[in-house]
């Protein structure tokens, strides 16, 4: 089993589209999948309730919930046996104990970021924390950026690139702004489910992330 989180302390950078994104394009190569949502919004859970169901499963964990009467959080937090994957929603604002729950047994971290002044300030005090209270290189948990809702060739993406360069951390890729992340939302969908040839472009810079991700299970691309 791999689990791949995916955190930022600052809100509304993205995290949902991403998690939603990694969990159907893992579901469709063929892998037992869940996806934990551990944001009160239940943003993830929204997007499973509209999921159809000849798509490919996905399990969904209300990680978010309080635990009822004689249950235990692992308990709350269980996902099927033979599940090979499980994605990570996280909430805006994580830190404590919440981020140590979050890391428990992750294997990968991804930091999604958005090209503006607050957000590069936001997610350098985020990965301090992550590198010092979560430990997450004490845990050998890889940690990864993406740059996310690009517009390329703006000043700010410059700013950004120039930032992440300082990161000594992996810049996995950039996702572009485009209303085919939005749509796909809607339908409760990935971005890899969709078929327009509009998708092209994303479909690729999210190869390179999914290749990233899992890159010591190369049948990724042919799992059955």
């Amino acid at each position: 089993m791999r689990r791949i989180a995916v955190l930022n302390s600052k809100g509304g950078c993205g995290k949902t589209t991403i998690a939603t994104s990694l969990a159907s394009a893992f579901a469709n190569h063929g892998y037992a999948t869940a996806l934990l949502d551990f944001d009160p919004q239940g943003s993830a859970l929204r997007w499973l309730s509209v999921r159809g169901e000849n798509r490919a499963p996905i399990h969904a964990v209300a990680a978010h919930r309080r635990t009822g009467f004689n249950e235990t959080r692992a308990f709350a937090l269980r996902v099927p046996a033979g599940t090979e994957r499980v994605v990570i929603d996280a909430p805006a604002g994580v830190n404590g104990a919440q981020l140590r729950e979050i890391l428990r047994g992750v294997d990968t971290v991804l930091i999604p970021v958005l090209p503006s002044p607050i957000d590069i300030h936001a997610v350098s005090r985020f990965i301090q924390d992550l590198l010092l209270e979560g430990k997450v290189r004490q845990q050998g948990i890889r940690l990864g950026v993406v740059a996310n809702r690009v517009k390329e060739n703006t000043r700010v993406y410059q700013a950004l690139e120039k930032f992440l360069a300082t990161l000594q951390l992996p810049f996995i890729t950039q996702l572009r702004d485009t209303q085919n992340y939005v749509h796909a939302s809607e339908r409760g969908m990935g971005i890899h489910e969709m078929w327009d040839s509009r998708v092209g472009k994303d479909k690729a810079q999210w190869a390179t992330l999914l290749d990233w991700v899992d890159t010591d299970a190369p049948a990724l691309q042919h799992h059955a």
